[in-house]
Parts: structure tokens; sequence; C-alpha cells
């Protein structure tokens, strides 16, 4: 008579854990990473004012051109610069905050900022060949306040407050003698940058 081999022990699988347990865990995710992407300022407030005193100087220079493609010269290499700043800033600054530049919260902030530079940057080339440069200044703050406030709304609230000041500027710029066009990007892209990224360093570290 032959020997009876034992059974293999059964191996039981762990049960999966349950639906609502895995959906709390998610949510709980998703609501700490919102936290953390709502204390980030999205840009660094010493680059705003870095980039506030760059457009005074270039708000003197421009005043001083004779002609239009001197005076556009100077301020799209002003708005360049300006530009690598910030993206190099606002890298700089979301990872000390432990944020990734290809995350959603961030990237989200990026492409709602973007669009309306994006639109101005189009509208710059229309306006100019249409004759029309007068309109440009109002036309950039007025964008670029746009710009603020969609990619700060879910932000801290000094960023859409900031933009909606820019968009103020704008407006007056539009309103006002084209004299003063250079001395209205001043204010704006110079005082505005300035006083708000003073802001922004004294209440969300730099």
């Amino acid at each position: 008579m032959g020997t009876v081999s034992p059974l293999p022990p059964v191996l039981v699988e762990p049960e999966p854990p349950a639906l609502g347990a895995r959906a709390e865990e998610n949510l709980r995710f998703i609501r700490e990473t919102m936290e953390r992407a709502a204390a980030f300022t999205v840009v660094s407030g010493w680059a705003q004012v870095g980039v506030g005193v760059l457009a005074l100087g270039a708000a003197a220079l421009a005043a001083r051109q004779s002609d239009v493609e001197r005076w556009l010269a100077v301020w799209i290499v002003t708005a360049a610069v300006s530009l690598a700043v910030g993206a190099w800033a606002l890298g700089r600054k979301a990872r000390a905050a432990g944020l990734s530049l290809v995350g959603s919260p961030v990237r989200l902030r990026a492409i709602s900022f973007a669009a309306p530079v994006l639109a101005a940057a189009v509208l710059t080339l229309a306006l100019y060949r249409a004759e029309a440069t007068a309109l440009l200044p109002g036309m950039w703050l007025l964008l670029y306040g746009t710009a603020l406030v969609t990619g700060g709304a879910l932000s801290v609230r000094v960023l859409p407050i900031m933009g909606f000041c820019f968009m103020a500027v704008g407006a007056a710029t539009l309103a006002g003698p084209t004299a003063w066009d250079d001395w209205w990007m001043a204010v704006g892209f110079g005082g505005l940058h300035i006083a708000f990224g003073a802001v922004i360093v004294r209440r969300y570290g730099g």
C-alpha cells in the first residue's frame, strides 16, 4: 500500500483593500498635493523684483528710441530675458518645495499663464503689421495681467490681485496719450513687479 503524500499548503491570497479605504487614501493624497500646491506661489518674489528693475531700465531706454523697430526690440529683448529669469526661478522654487515641474498643479498653472502670453505674442505681430504699435503697451499690460489672474487663480491671493492691477494699468495706458506709454510700462512692469515681488518675498519665502 502506497503512502499518501500530504497536500501542499494552500496559499491564501491577501484580500485587496476595500474600495472605500482605497478611495479615502486617494482622496487624502489629492488633498495633500493640492494643499502643498496652494501654498506654492508659482513665482519667485526675488525674480519679480529683478524683472521690475530690468523693466525700469528698459522703459528709460525705450523712451529714448527714435523709431518703432528699435523701441520694439528693446521691449522684446526685455520680455525674453524676463521670461527666462521667471522660468529659471520657478524651477528652482518648485524643486525647493518638493513639487515636480511636470506634476499636475504646476503644469496646469504654467499652461494657464502661458496661454495669454502666447496670445500677446501673436497680437504683437498682428498690430505691428497693421502699423498699430501704439496699442502694444496697453495690450501687453492687459494680457500679462490676465496671465497672472488665470495662472494664479488656484494659488495665493496676491497673484490674481497683482494681475488685476496690471489690467488696470493696461486700461489706463490705452485710455491715455501715447506719449505716456513707456512710463505706464515702467509703472506696470517695473513698479508692480517690485512691489508685489517684495510682498511675495516677505509672506511666502522668496
